[in-house]
């Protein structure tokens, strides 16, 4: 237990400083680095993927809190756009967690592989959204706020990797752009987060200390390590070459897909 809590500090400490350095989300690495984790600590293989994901997106409600706070202060949230996308996205991450509790670990893992592969081709490209000219009706924000919130769901993600491509193409700028994604990341985080802990109730072989699919112990060691370790992280960015930085950083998600093929 004390070595899972540690292990999960430090895992915490390193999301925090890569979020704050490459403005990404942790779950992009805490899900692996959890799978590895959970694995060597022996929790039942059919658990693992799914755990990993949970615990994720129950870090998430406390970095995304703080995220949205920090973007209120300085004025950037757009709370109209905010709410008019929360409905569809708290549909889509029950559908999500729904999804990943019905379907094998395999599958499972495979829709996460993609994803990584998605989002370090991204990096390695340096392909940035542009601002676009769309203004779509009440249903198309729905429809695509949806299937953000069951993606983000189904990877254990905030889903801004997802949402601010989509806002910038409905004519925000990348600032207001990121501060409503961080706002979406919240009840991303909090409905998928409750559903997975409802329909992990009653698997079979949970370890101690779970409710449902989250695993308390990682949740509380990565919230803690990441809460310490993102101002650190925003600060290196500004004296670090970050955008050289992150070419190194898409070829560690890369060895982290490859990883999780032959786990």
């Amino acid at each position: 237990m004390i070595g899972i809590i540690f292990f999960s500090l430090l895992l915490g400490m390193v999301s925090g400083v890569l979020a704050g350095l490459f403005g990404i989300g942790g779950g992009i690495v805490i899900v692996p680095a959890l799978v590895f984790l959970f694995t060597a600590q022996e929790l039942p293989a059919d658990l693992v993927m799914i755990m990993a994901i949970a615990t994720s997106l129950a870090t998430i409600i406390l970095t995304a809190t703080s995220s949205v706070l920090a973007h209120h202060r300085l004025g950037s949230v757009i709370w109209g756009k905010v709410f008019r996308l929360a409905p569809g996205i708290v549909v889509g991450s029950v559908i999500g967690a729904t999804v990943a509790h019905s379907i094998q670990t395999d599958l499972l893992r495979l829709i996460f592989i993609v994803f990584l592969l998605y989002v370090g081709t991204q990096m390695a490209l340096e392909m940035k959204p542009k601002v676009g000219a769309a203004n779509y009706s009440m249903p198309i924000d729905f429809v695509v706020a949806s299937v953000i919130g069951l993606m983000s769901s189904l990877v254990g993600i905030g889903g801004g990797t997802l949402t601010v491509p989509f806002l910038m193409h409905c004519q925000y700028s990348m600032r207001n752009a990121v501060a409503i994604a961080s706002a979406c990341g919240l009840p991303i985080a909090i409905a998928s987060t409750l559903s997975y802990m409802v329909l992990g109730m009653h698997a079979s072989n949970l370890p101690a200390w779970s409710i449902g699919y989250v695993y308390l112990p990682s949740f509380f060691g990565v919230s803690l390590g990441g809460v310490m370790t993102a101002p650190y992280g925003a600060r290196l960015a500004h004296k670090l070459p970050a955008h050289q930085l992150k070419r190194y950083f898409s070829l560690l998600i890369f060895i982290l897909a490859a990883k999780l093929m032959w786990y």
